[in-house]
């Protein structure tokens, strides 16, 4: 009996070891392209702590890369569009037609309380159709987050390879840095303890 609880043991453990090796090297491969992608920079390289493409499959890398891209560049124009407000720089006239006044908006989360109801509906609004009709890929673009559709080019056909890749990597790690800036201006801001300075005059306007 024992010998054969050794041999179907032993039997067991080879069928494991024969399996572990092809797998973990069709992943490797299958993960290749994206450990060399833009984004695996240094000191993390490619990071996926969740998996999230483990399988190697293209089409879901590229979605979430479009998502990140997206989303990047959101936080972007909400990190200077917080600096902005934040510095006091206001629309000149009214912001609704019983008075209210831009320059009464404060800043943050105590704006949405303010701004008056068809306001929060025309930005709803305005945010919905930049979705549908222009923050997306129609055509096929060049990459992941490449949304010209053919409309317009700014010169990025000029450049080289090597230009396009670096300019690619420096907007890719822009947008990382911008959602964690706005997040933490955000909770900074519940949290009742600024980080930004305090001298700033908030007395300018247009």
């Amino acid at each position: 009996k024992r010998t054969m609880k050794s041999a179907v043991f032993a039997t067991l453990l080879a069928s494991a070891a024969a399996f572990a090796p092809a797998s973990q090297k069709a992943s490797s491969s299958a993960l290749k392209a994206f450990e060399e992608d833009i984004g695996a920079t240094l000191p993390l390289g490619f990071f996926d702590p969740l998996g999230l493409v483990a399988d190697g499959d293209q089409e879901t890398f590229d979605r979430l890369r479009l998502t990140e891209l997206k989303h990047g560049r959101i936080a972007m124009i909400a990190v200077v569009g917080y600096l902005v407000q934040e510095s006091g720089l206001r629309w000149p006239g009214a912001i609704d037609l019983s008075g209210l006044q831009f320059s009464d908006i404060p800043n943050g989360y105590a704006a949405f309380e303010a701004i008056p109801y068809a306001g929060k509906l025309q930005m709803f609004c305005a945010v919905g159709a930049l979705e549908v009709l222009v923050m997306r890929d129609f055509v096929g673009g060049e990459f992941p987050g490449d949304l010209r559709n053919n409309y317009f080019d700014l010169g990025w056909d000029t450049f080289d390879e090597e230009t396009k890749l670096r300019k690619r990597s420096v907007e890719l790690n822009q947008g990382r840095a911008a959602m964690m800036g706005i997040l933490g201006l955000m909770v900074h801001e519940q949290l009742g303890v600024s980080i930004l300075p305090s001298t700033v005059d908030s007395s300018y306007a247009f």
